[in-house]
């Protein structure tokens, strides 16, 4: 296990031993496990745990293609995958869309405010006036019982087929910059061109997150390949981080949304 532990902080301990469960149980039932959905750095811990594995495989699925949630399927080497086995609904909001501008935050407050865990859920995308949300079967019938009010726009809700949902169409820029450390309150205020003073109150209000998880540590460390993301600011991607320039600042190359 400590193999495992070096390649990831000391707060995901808790979600690799779930994978370690997952894998044994898979291992000694010779039954598969569907997982909930999982954020990208989730898929990359469950990638590493169950590795080049020779009994053990997995695969990962969100609904389509280009989805950054996905569930994950564990199964015994012998076992043959389908995207049946991935149990996921597709929907599309149906709302007056003349009348009415619908956000992120308020669907998936919605949503979630029907006593369901975000697990449950997938990616949910805009294009225009139109709003697509990938969810887990075994919720489905449910939400199309339940899930009729966004605010106070009445919605209802019509199923979908994965070549209608909308397409990732995300940009991103490539920057390289030096920063005098690798601490949160530093590296987002190099990225997002702010002040120290105006990030950290955005960090220690839980605004910001690192990796899909909110730090409220303005000294976190950061590390290769962590995302971050601030809220209003949009997220980004350390892609890289390499060494220290000769005036002893640490240069590092970013992926940025537009």
């Amino acid at each position: 296990m400590n193999q495992i532990y070096q390649h990831f902080r000391h707060e995901e301990r808790q979600f690799i031993d779930q994978v370690v469960e997952w894998k044994e149980n898979v291992l000694n039932q010779y039954s598969p496990k569907l997982t909930d959905f999982l954020d990208p750095r989730e898929q990359e811990i469950v990638s590493s745990v169950i590795g080049e594995h020779i009994d053990v495989k997995v695969s990962f699925s969100g609904g389509v293609e280009d989805t950054e949630r996905k569930r994950a399927f564990l199964y015994p080497d012998y076992y043959q995958v389908s995207e049946e086995d991935f149990k996921l609904a597709l929907f599309e909001v149906q709302y007056a869309s003349k009348f009415i501008t619908l956000q992120h935050r308020q669907v998936l407050g919605s949503l979630m405010s029907l006593g369901l865990k975000r697990s449950k859920f997938g990616d949910i995308r805009f294009h225009n006036d139109t709003v697509h949300f990938i969810c887990a079967t075994e919720i489905s019938e449910y939400l199309s019982a339940n899930f009729k009010e966004i605010g106070r726009a009445k919605i209802s809700l019509k199923e979908i087929d994965s070549y209608q949902f909308i397409p990732n169409k995300e940009e991103v820029q490539e920057m390289v910059t030096t920063v005098s450390s690798l601490r949160l309150d530093v590296v987002g205020a190099a990225i997002y061109n702010l002040s120290r003073q105006k990030i950290q109150p955005l960090i220690t209000n839980g605004h910001v997150k690192v990796n899909w998880k909110v730090v409220d540590s303005a000294s976190f460390e950061c590390q290769d390949g962590d995302t971050l993301s601030i809220r209003g600011y949009g997220r980004s991607k350390l892609t890289s981080v390499e060494g220290r320039t000769k005036k002893d600042r640490v240069r590092i190359v970013v992926r940025k949304q537009k």
